[in-house]
């Protein structure tokens, strides 16, 4: 996948219509932003655009959409909290049609550097069926030029993320990624294609199965890996450590066994906690006191499940970011939900913090526990995707980045 792709400040946009897909799926509630972070993240590209003359519409989806189009998941709340930002109208299509004459009117008035914003793609029913062919069309027909902005759907081949891009070329037309786009391809496509060593991944989070094709993919291209969160204990399992009842995927024991082997003949290091802050039951609720005992991977008690690393292991993961110059973090170490089991996540955000290294968190939960822990302004890059971040880790091919024309 070429990682050189035209930007924004590749195109020549005054007087042209131009077509923005943006990440606006923020959380609401009873019809308020609880969360502007998408919406501040999306400013650059989209003043960009205006300031250069162009004929600004912006398309976004919102929510699952589960149940047909409904007023709960209208982009109406991201209209107004646009027009705000941006502080000047911006023109809402409210019509679940997305793209009918309601849309085709409000773009054809459109003087240079003005805004439009269409309502939710997702109300036009599955993007990436065959009916997203037409959609793909009609979307293109609105405009000059194409800008995708939304790595967080870059990883699907949606109408409005990748189909529309082909109809934009056949007229002519010009597909470009924003300046959120490009900075998800410079620091997570470069660090895992081109890193500067020695390059550091970190991989946390409950479940082996979520992360098979990162691990392995990841053991080739790093130097350290560490393994925490609930998935090392099938890790331990498959070294024949005693886990209790801490998480285990009795499934992939023998797919541990291999990238432990596999890390071996490369001769990468793959580290695994030492020692385990354990409980006799997970909290209930998440967040509720609890009574934890610390112990060594070799003395786990039959009847404890693990549910962080230890204050061991922490310094060991510590120590290797230390000398790192690229370090890559997806997922977190433990519970991090609940404070007394959130030390061991702590303990990485801060060796992360302090290093010199690139520091690049892979969206998600870790991206999570990176801003509630208060370290947020500390790392270079906290991706914006979740799922989009795991399969450019993977080493996956994303139908949003692959769309975009070459420099």
């Amino acid at each position: 996948m070429s990682l050189n792709k035209k930007s924004v400040d590749d195109i020549h946009v005054a007087g042209k219509r131009v077509l923005v897909r943006c990440d606006f799926n923020v959380p609401l509630k009873e019809g308020k932003i609880t969360d502007e972070t998408r919406i501040n993240a999306a400013l650059p590209t989209i003043q960009k655009l205006i300031g250069d003359g162009g004929k600004v519409i912006l398309c976004s989806h919102l929510g699952k959409v589960k149940n047909g189009p409904n007023e709960g998941e209208s982009l109406a709340p991201v209209a107004e909290r646009l027009t705000e930002k941006l502080g000047k109208e911006v023109v809402f299509v409210s019509d679940y049609n997305v793209t009918g004459e309601a849309a085709t009117k409000a773009v054809a008035d459109m003087k240079d550097g003005d805004v439009v914003l269409l309502q939710n793609t997702r109300f036009r029913g599955a993007e990436e069926t065959k009916n997203g062919e037409a959609f793909s069309q009609e979307l293109a027909d609105l405009a000059d030029v194409y800008v995708c902005d939304a790595f967080g759907s870059s990883h699907r081949a949606h109408a409005s993320v990748a189909g529309v891009t082909k109809c934009i070329t056949a007229k002519g037309g010009e597909n470009a990624v924003g300046y959120l786009m490009q900075k998800e391809i410079d620091f997570l496509g470069n660090a895992v294609e081109n890193p500067v060593r020695p390059f550091v991944a970190i991989l946390g989070g409950a479940k082996v199965a979520d992360k098979l094709n990162v691990i392995s993919n990841l053991l080739e291209k790093c130097d350290t890996l560490i393994i925490g969160g609930g998935m090392a204990y099938t890790f331990l399992k498959a070294k024949g450590y005693e886990i209790g009842n801490s998480l285990v995927d009795d499934s992939k024991i023998d797919y541990c066994k291999e990238m432990i082997e596999k890390a071996e003949k490369l001769g990468k290091k793959l580290l695994l906690p030492v020692d385990s802050v354990t409980v006799a039951a997970f909290p209930n609720p998440i967040d509720a006191k609890i009574d934890v005992e610390t112990c060594t991977v070799e003395e786990m008690p039959a009847d404890r499940e693990g549910c962080d690393i230890g204050p061991k292991t922490q310094e060991m993961y510590a120590e290797a970011v230390k000398t790192a110059k690229t370090v890559v973090w997806n997922g977190p170490m433990g519970v991090f939900e609940n404070p007394i089991l959130a030390e061991g996540t702590i303990a990485v955000a801060k060796a992360l913090a302090e290093t010199d290294a690139t520091t690049i968190i892979g969206g998600g939960d870790s991206a999570a526990a990176v801003n509630q822990l208060g370290f947020g302004d500390k790392m270079s890059h906290i991706s914006t995707g979740g799922g989009a971040s795991l399969e450019f880790l993977e080493g996956k091919e994303l139908p949003g980045v692959v769309a975009a024309d070459d420099k």
